[in-house]
């Protein structure tokens, strides 16, 4: 895909994705700007295939870096390509951007440009939003996360924090239809926590996948963090797949085909599965980039209040 850039001439923010004129938030930010006070504040997407080339990332975020009311961005999809290609551009990146290898937000701050990586939070107080308390210490499931990028690693993240002392998932497997970005994985989350083991199983196809759902135990966590829904059609699943019962699923995509979501709730009634879908972490991916953007503080009260008009 070929970006043009042209200077912005009010406070504007970007969306660096796929497909981002499909996404949501490009008729939820206006309503958000204003609740926010952000006079004059803006969104545009700014689209690459995935695994597009060094140079077009750089192009885009050298723009960013360059033009004074370009503020920063939120990254869906490219998070690690974008910071394997742009990392010596950023003149600082947080713990969690260098742990992970990924940036999903942009933003500027006393002249510096800035690499954040915002999923072990966004997805932590998503997670928080559906699993049960206690609920790894209690049920003792496995966790089985399809996908081994950036969303799935920043899960890891999260899983691992100290705070939870032995309420945390005693396996998690990461499956994937490539082996460098297992590979990856490894090497980024190798001795994270001494009570998880990780496992990292090469799955080229669904059927593969279904293999590995049917090993795991009752009460787990099975995550579509792949892509396939949103991004591009199907599954990581086959529809002949197998949820084990009493288990907690979660898409985290929010639109799309969400084929993987059709597939759990067919079974839902019969295996007892609670499904969640994207849109509480959509919502909370894009209120942590905000604010860091824009240098803003955004509370419990104000993002139900955001919540609350993207739905409208």
């Amino acid at each position: 895909m070929s970006n043009v850039y042209e200077p912005a001439t009010t406070p504007t923010m970007y969306f660096i994705g796929v497909t981002t004129g499909q996404s949501s938030i490009m008729k939820i930010f206006p309503g958000w700007a204003e609740k926010l006070k952000l006079r004059n504040a803006v969104i545009r997407g700014i689209d690459f295939t995935p695994h597009s080339s060094a140079k077009e990332y750089r192009e885009a975020v050298m723009f960013i870096k360059n033009d004074p009311f370009s503020m920063g961005a939120l990254v869906t999809t490219h998070k690690i390509d974008l910071f394997n290609t742009c990392k010596d551009l950023f003149e600082y990146i947080d713990p969690y951007a260098e742990k992970l290898g990924e940036v999903s937000s942009i933003s500027k701050s006393g002249g510096k440009l800035c690499a954040h990586a915002k999923d072990p939070i966004s997805s932590g107080l998503a997670l928080e939003h559906f699993v049960p308390q206690n609920y790894w210490t209690n049920y003792d499931g496995d966790v089985l996360l399809l996908g081994a990028g950036g969303s799935s690693l920043a899960m890891c993240v999260y899983f691992a924090q100290k705070k939870f002392g032995d309420n945390v998932p005693k396996k998690i497997i990461i499956a994937n239809r490539s082996v460098p970005r297992l590979e990856s994985a490894k090497a980024i989350l190798d001795g994270i926590h001494p009570n998880i083991h990780f496992e990292y199983i090469h799955n080229p196809t669904p059927g593969d996948n279904d293999r590995t759902l049917a090993s795991l135990k009752p009460h787990s966590l099975i995550v579509n963090a792949t892509g396939l829904g949103k991004d591009g059609p199907g599954s990581p699943l086959t529809d002949n797949c197998v949820f084990p019962e009493d288990s907690l699923v979660w898409e985290i995509n929010y639109r799309g085909d969400l084929l993987f979501k059709r597939q759990a709730e067919a079974q839902a009634k019969e295996k007892r599965l609670y499904i969640e879908d994207g849109w509480i972490y959509f919502i909370h991916g894009w209120t942590q980039v905000i604010a860091e953007v824009f240098h803003i503080d955004i509370g419990r009260d104000l993002l139900d209040a955001l919540s609350d008009i993207a739905k409208l």
